[in-house]
């Protein structure tokens, strides 16, 4: 392929093949010996063993160690192939595989560019994975962006350049297993194909981020899912990270700095969810929103925590996916058929649950602390009830109580109390929650 202008500065690109030396096509060989003898060779990265035939060749690594993203080493090498002009540019596997560099280069009017064919590592993995590409139908994606890449297929699927663990973490994440949860996926990790170290070998899905070292010559082959790629989540988690990256604002939050942001995205969507009129479908698009932007906050809290190596955000979904199949026995359970709980038992039984679970004390160690004192006291004698010891608190006088048989009776009842309380100067967000602790804390001295 070529694009060559006498009057412009060439570019000529070669593969150095997907393993070492070994595997180098005569005819880059010896357009390597030859652009190594004048000077005028240069290495997309010495990461490669392949490398070795031009021990002292120079390299765009130093790009690599100072640039802050993918795309910008990837405009840093454009721009300095074509500062140097005629030049010969080798790169690993195949130039006309995955190399966005060489897609730049072809794109840019100020160079031509001669792009010579090489082996990649596509041509290994067919041979080691025993399949015919062709026949099988199997898509080549990008591991760093396989959700956009991948939307919508269901394989087989032979995914490039995983070369780090968030990248197995993205591509985990943007399959929604929940919908077939006793369904196996099994992907084959290729590693280091043509090398004295490959390696083979069968991974299970859930496991894709957590038994793979990955490496710059890590790829998967994904021959079926049970679902298709769901790309918009993962696509979500990518602009997340680069907000974290490249905002001024985003860059610099923490847990803590977002908490209050947290709080009144929360109260957006209660505000929401009080607007929709389900008859005429009146105030869902604004849910919607809010719901948006809500899974913002766990988003970027999940990201958060994974720059500090805690969690990502494929564990966040696949604890809450495991703990509400394990808590859902009347659905999940061997005897799910058989099952025919009452709401009250099922509420009983997960308590219970929760307790073993998370190890605790009392019913009460579970409820946040930070609630609106309404919504604490309400949660105080829910689960006081629910563990057969209800709170005691002053009846109502008859009148007040006999006044109380509708939502809005009961709020006119809290606002006349509100009232109350102001013109007595008290504070009845703080009188609340005094009573509401009180009774945890008689609930759990008399429980035993």
């Amino acid at each position: 392929m070529s694009t060559a202008d006498p009057h412009q500065a060439r570019i000529t690109v070669v593969g150095l093949g997907p393993g070492d030396q070994n595997l180098l096509t005569t005819q880059t060989a010896r357009i390597l010996d030859e652009a190594h003898a004048k000077g005028r060779l240069v290495l997309r990265t010495r990461r490669h063993p392949a490398a070795e035939v031009v021990p002292d060749a120079p390299s765009f690594d130093d790009v690599y160690e100072r640039a802050d993203s993918f795309e910008e080493v990837y405009q840093t090498i454009v721009e300095r192939l074509i500062e140097m002009g005629d030049t010969v540019y080798a790169v690993p596997g195949s130039p006309s595989v995955a190399e966005h560099t060489v897609e730049l280069l072809i794109a840019d009017p100020r160079v031509a560019v001669d792009v010579v064919p090489a082996l990649s590592f596509v041509d290994l993995a067919w041979v080691r994975l025993g399949i015919d590409p062709l026949a099988e139908g199997v898509r080549i994606v990008d591991g760093r962006n396989f959700a956009e890449a991948a939307a919508g297929e269901r394989g087989p699927l032979l995914v490039a350049q995983c070369d780090q663990q968030h990248v197995l973490s993205d591509i985990k994440l943007s399959v929604d297993t929940s919908a077939h949860p006793d369904e196996t996926i099994d992907v084959t990790v290729v590693q280091r194909l043509g090398l004295d170290d490959e390696s083979i070998f069968t991974v299970a899905w859930d496991d894709l981020d957590r038994s793979i070292e990955p490496d710059h010559l890590t790829s998967i082959f994904i021959p079926q899912l049970a679902a298709p790629v769901a790309g918009e989540m993962a696509n979500f988690a990518s602009l997340v990270g680069r907000l974290r990256k490249e905002c001024p604002w985003d860059s610099t939050q923490t847990h803590l700095s977002l908490r209050r942001h947290l709080l009144e995205e929360s109260y957006e969507v209660l505000e929401a969810i009080d607007g929709l009129d389900e008859a005429t479908g009146e105030g869902f698009d604004l849910l919607e929103e809010e719901l948006g932007d809500l899974l913002f906050q766990v988003f970027i809290h999940a990201e958060l925590a994974a720059e500090a190596g805690w969690f990502t955000v494929a564990d966040v979904a696949r604890g809450i996916h495991d703990k509400l199949y394990h808590r859902h026995p009347h659905v999940f359970g061997a005897d799910a058929a058989d099952d025919n709980p009452t709401v009250d038992e099922l509420l009983t039984d997960w308590e219970a649950r929760k307790l073993l679970e998370k190890d605790r004390g009392s019913v009460m160690d579970g409820i946040p602390r930070e609630l609106p004192a309404l919504a604490l006291a309400a949660k105080v004698q829910k689960k006081a009830s629910g563990a057969g010891k209800p709170v005691i608190v002053k009846p109502l006088s008859g009148a007040a109580d006999a006044a109380i048989n509708s939502e809005d009776e009961l709020g006119e009842a809290l606002m006349a109390l509100v009232s109350r309380a102001r013109e007595l100067d008290l504070d009845p967000e703080g009188a609340l929650r005094t009573a509401a602790n009180r009774a945890m804390a008689s609930f759990d001295a008399e429980t035993p």
